[in-house]
């Protein structure tokens, strides 16, 4: 790769997270450093409770640390404010969450809309439609979230994220709640849309075969990095 092409997108420097509970202070991750590559596809793997979903969200700027920081394309997340970091979002980010958060008084079509209408981009109503045809919900575009399957809802979701065309992508455990079969039709998805577009994709999931097809894999145990495979049982 050439410098330009190198350079770290994406930069977790000392992260870390403390929360407060009634047993006393609870540390949920500690000292995370790393840096991911534009356009590489990267998997953090970990049990339940390692803290994924955690550092899923203190990259995509939805939580702040309690230490250190993170960078996503030259910007430091704790030099914005709550609106400097909605914007940022809005700009480079796109988020799949693991129980969808689709709108549901919203039609596919309209959820799909909403971040190009929040945006004001032009044709929301065509390029979301058209984005929702990609990911085979062309037929289900008037249907609400009740009236679509698990798997439907997140391809759903996934056009939801991708339709701002966004350089990163977050996706919490985009398989968990999902049959193999159809499991396997998003993680296709997840990847054409991937490499079609070039966007930086992050997944957080305790799949290992899914982690395999990523250019690189971050293995997190009670809140630290350690080496690939060696995480505690």
């Amino acid at each position: 790769m050439s410098g330009a092409e190198s350079r770290a997108f994406l930069e977790a420097r000392k992260l870390g997270k403390q929360v407060s509970t009634r047993a006393g202070g609870l540390t949920l991750l500690d000292d995370i450093n790393f840096s991911i590559v534009a356009g590489t596809s990267v998997a953090i793997l970990g049990a339940s409770g390692s803290g994924k979903t955690t550092l899923l969200g203190l990259l995509a700027g939805l939580d702040t640390p309690s230490s250190g920081e993170v960078v996503i394309d030259g910007r430091g997340l704790n030099d914005l404010d709550e609106d400097g970091r909605a914007q940022l979002r809005a700009e480079l980010v796109g988020f799949v969450f693991q129980n969808f958060q689709l709108l549901f008084g919203l039609t596919a079509l309209e959820n799909v809309m909403l971040p190009l209408e929040l945006a004001q981009t032009p044709r929301p109503r065509d390029t979301a439609a058209e984005l929702l045809a990609r990911v085979g919900l062309g037929e289900r575009l008037d249907h609400y979230p009740n009236q679509l399957s698990g798997g439907e809802q997140q391809r759903c979701a996934i056009a939801r994220a991708f339709v701002t065309r966004p350089r990163c992508l977050f996706a919490d455990e985009p398989t968990g709640n999902l049959d193999s079969a159809t499991g396997q039709h998003i993680i296709d998805l997840l990847f054409e849309l991937n490499s079609e577009h070039g966007t930086t994709l992050v997944m957080a999931t305790h799949d290992v075969q899914l982690s395999q097809l990523c250019n690189r894999r971050l293995q997190l145990d009670a809140g630290r990095l350690v080496p690939a495979g060696k995480a505690s049982l």
